[in-house]
């Protein structure tokens, strides 16, 4: 009977403690909704160094412009839910999260939109330094920033003229494309501008020299950036840099240059 006696001592003991713990974090967790926001801090990732939104920006978004002040406001009146949904209806912001700590402060966490391109507006938006529109990794669009203007491959051509997001199947190799030039250090810093006409078909518009570089279609990526590794290496140093406007590595096996 003892060592039955002693378990159920362990056991009650093990409840007893357990509700006791219960109780503490219940009661802990009331005394924090009870209490008062005491400042609202912003914690916030970097693009290549920079910020597309700052602390101010980021205030406006949460306080509704200043309509809900916060500070002072109980955390048990409070929705973070409501409040991330909210930053999130900024363009700005890719993901956020809400939550406050044991000082009484309401911490924001945001994750800022990563650009991959940027699509140059036309028309009379053209002429407006915030003319165009972000392409993020996932294919989507999102706004310009006043604050920082991201040096990404510019975007232009007829598919694009409805501005729809690249995330439909028929859309990935060209969004490939994109990943592709970002990846490699060289690529980037070659292609200044991206030409796509309304079937799809590429245009490649370099930094340096003014040839227009035709790829078609944005498949077999490899070979055809090989080939105008070839067209810069051993042709344009023999021919010169005056010599081609038009060069096209679309066909297999194949580089054509007028």
């Amino acid at each position: 009977m003892l060592p039955i006696f002693k378990i159920k001592k362990v056991w009650l003991t093990s409840l007893l403690t357990g509700v006791a713990l219960f109780g503490l974090i219940a009661f802990t967790e009331h005394r924090q909704n009870r209490r008062r926001v005491e400042d609202v801090q912003i914690k916030m990732d970097e693009v290549d160094g920079h910020r597309f939104l700052n602390r101010n920006d980021v205030l406006r978004t949460l306080t509704n412009d200043g309509a809900d002040l916060l500070i002072g406001d109980s955390f048990e009146d409070i929705d973070l839910k409501q409040l991330e949904k909210r930053l999130r209806q900024n363009g700005l912001i890719k993901q956020c999260q809400l939550y406050r700590d044991l000082k009484g402060n309401l911490i924001a966490d945001i994750k800022q939109q990563r650009p991959l391109a940027r699509l140059v507006a036309s028309g009379d938006e053209e002429r407006s330094a915030m003319g165009g529109w972000y392409l993020n990794e996932e294919g989507r669009w999102f706004p310009l920033s006043m604050n920082y203007t991201a040096r990404v491959t510019l975007l232009t051509g007829d598919y694009f003229s409805e501005r729809k997001p690249l995330t439909a199947e028929q859309s990935k190799p060209l969004l490939d494309l994109l990943k592709w030039i970002e990846a490699d250090p060289f690529w980037k810093a070659q292609i200044a501008q991206i030409m796509v006409d309304k079937n799809r078909e590429v245009t490649l518009i370099p930094q340096v020299g003014d040839q227009y570089i035709e790829i078609g279609q944005p498949v077999d990526l490899q070979p055809k950036f090989d080939k105008i590794k070839l067209f810069y290496k051993h042709i344009l140093p023999l021919k010169g840099w005056e010599r081609y406007k038009r060069v096209s590595v679309q066909y297999r096996n194949q580089i054509v240059c007028e």
